[in-house]
């Protein structure tokens, strides 16, 4: 199957289906999700004179097939910034056709631009099919926990 499909930054009119992807991301990482407030919030993050988070979202026909969001970061052992992939998702259907390429490449590129030198993003141990194509993408991984303190 072939999807003509565009990589572009997310515009205020997607914060809705935006969400909507957050939530099919959520589910398919088996996490809790909450809609509630989201989309306001996101929109004030991204589209904000200064926003601490980019999006890039991927769109066919109108509807968004899936997203990528991302923010500079500073490595403190590395002495330099880099990008941080927070989320990444393609809804299934989308997944296997190149596109998830495409759109690493792009963050990239952004990266580039806003001169970093690395990009960092973490997956869940069972998601083999993720772990399987950022290792074909040439990326490599460390062995670490992430913990959560709320307040």
């Amino acid at each position: 199957m072939r999807i003509q499909s565009t990589i572009r930054f997310a515009l205020p009119k997607d914060i809705d289906q935006i969400v909507e992807l957050c939530k099919r991301h959520a589910d398919y990482e088996r996490a809790e999700y909450d809609r509630k407030g989201k989309s306001k919030k996101l929109a004030t993050a991204l589209f904000s004179d200064s926003p601490p988070l980019y999006c890039l979202v991927v769109e066919s026909d109108g509807q968004l097939l899936g997203y990528a969001t991302y923010m500079v970061q500073y490595a403190t052992w590395d002495a330099e910034n880099y990008i941080y992939l927070d989320c990444i998702y393609l809804k299934e259907y989308a997944r296997g056709l190149g596109i998830g390429k495409k759109l690493i490449n792009r963050i990239k590129a952004e990266g580039k631009a806003l001169k970093c030198g690395l990009m960092q993003w973490q997956t869940p141990d069972f998601n083999t099919r993720a772990i399987t194509f950022y290792k074909r993408l040439g990326a490599t991984s460390k062995t670490k926990e992430r913990f959560f303190l709320s307040w």
